[in-house]
């Protein structure tokens, strides 16, 4: 896996766990229902993360981005779909978001690494 891939998912994983440990109502109902919003429902699981991904880059956190960058390639999703949702991402955001657009393709490219 790659250095970027492995060094996200790490810290991820490690501040997730402790922000749930504090057992915040508020914070824990939260992380459950952004689970189980993108859980197969009317919509399947793939075309809510590309929605997810388009969503983020518009927001422009990288974070959001790297997270669901990982589950697009978790669900098949291949390099030209991958730069279709870059292409609506940016003629929804407009020019701002072409520097996510950026960090958005290093972080895909380490993906297909594997």
């Amino acid at each position: 896996m790659s250095k970027i891939v492995e060094e996200f998912n790490e810290y991820r994983g490690k501040m997730n766990e402790v922000i749930l440990s504090k057992n915040n109502k508020v914070i824990n109902r939260l992380f459950n229902l952004d689970t189980n919003t993108y859980a197969a429902g009317a919509l399947p699981v793939k075309t809510k993360e590309m929605l997810g991904l388009v969503a983020s880059m518009v927001l422009r956190c990288d974070d959001c981005i790297k997270y669901h960058l990982g589950k697009c390639h978790d669900e098949g999703i291949t390099t030209d779909e991958m730069y279709e949702i870059f292409a609506v991402a940016n003629i929804v955001g407009g020019t701002i978001v072409i520097p996510h657009t950026r960090r958005a393709a290093e972080y895909w490219e380490a993906l297909q690494e594997g």
